[in-house]
Order: structure tokens, then sequence, then C-alpha cells
């Protein structure tokens, strides 16, 4: 793994940057596959947000400095699913979507009030035992139909719902 840390921002720093530029980030929907490959559940962080707001997440993360956007999946996987999770990243970098976060909302389906930040969005299999680390409270498993219920979708802030959809969509599956 490179390193990465020497080269990043600090919070100040960080915080200049997002004023003036997009920042890039990876997103993982990260799911159990079946022997055929198909999707049998879909992970979703529960997360409490900085206004104590309780929501479901993917697994997302900022792409460092210097660092390969699968460097960055990886370590975004495991920070948020533990480190054996056992994820398949794609051989293949072709994310299913870029999904175009902008401070102001209404401009795309996707709000980041801090920041213009573009994301690379996978779907990402995981075999292994996934156990919330980090800012994650829970990790729940939820079966395709149960992920695009109106109740769920519902507790998916910035977008993250639309994501989901696009994700099921993206391998077949569409309610």
């Amino acid at each position: 793994m490179t390193e990465t840390t020497p080269g990043w921002l600090s919070t100040d720093e960080l915080e200049m940057a997002r004023a003036h530029m997009p920042i890039l980030y990876v997103e993982a929907v990260p799911v159990r596959v079946d022997d055929s490959g198909e999707v049998t559940s879909i992970g979703l962080l529960l997360r409490i947000g900085p206004d104590g707001t309780v929501s479901r997440a993917l697994v997302s993360g900022r792409v460092l400095h210097h660092e390969r956007v699968r460097d960055a999946l990886l370590r975004h996987l495991e920070k948020d699913l533990g480190p054996v999770a056992l994820p398949r990243i794609p051989a293949s970098l072709q994310p299913f979507t870029v999904a175009e976060y902008f401070p102001t909302a209404g401009i795309t389906p996707y709000h980041d009030p801090r920041q213009h930040a573009v994301s690379l969005a996978y779907v990402v299999p995981v075999s292994g035992d996934c156990r919330p680390r980090q800012d994650a409270l829970d990790l729940v498993w939820f079966s395709p139909q149960e992920a695009a219920s109106p109740a769920v979708q519902s507790e998916m802030p910035g977008g993250h719902g639309v994501l989901l959809r696009q994700a099921l969509a993206h391998v077949g599956l569409t309610y």
C-alpha cells in the first residue's frame, strides 16, 4: 500500500480546497452475491451525523493525493467494514456512475453542503466478516427489495438513496 498520509491536507487546508475546487471521492455499495453472481443483499452503514441525526450511508471517502482509486476503495472499505470484509474490487475500475455533489441543493440529486465533490461509485462484493469501524454504529444487510423501499431510501440523505437505486439497476435489479 502506498503511504499517502504525508500528501494530504490539514483541516484548514482541506476547508480552503473545498471552497475552491471539486474534491474526488469513491463510494462503494457493499453487496453479498450468491454462487451465480446474483446480488442477494446490500450492506448499509448506520451513522450519526454531526447534528445528531441517524441515517443510512454507503461506504464513502476521499481519494488522497498520490493514491490510486483502487487503493482508496480498499482503504475506505477496510475503514468502514473492517479488515476481514474481503472485498472483491472490480477488475475494471470503470464506475457504474459518477455522482456530482454540489453545496447548492437541486442542481443534481446529490447534495453535500460542505463542498463540490465528484464521486466515482462502485458495486463491490464482499465475502468476509463485516464489522463497522470508525464512525459507523452498525452495518445492516438488506435484501435488494428492502434497500429499494421508500422507508430505507428516506433514511439516506444527500442523494445516497438515488445512488443506491442506480447501483441496483446497474446489477439488473429494478424495483
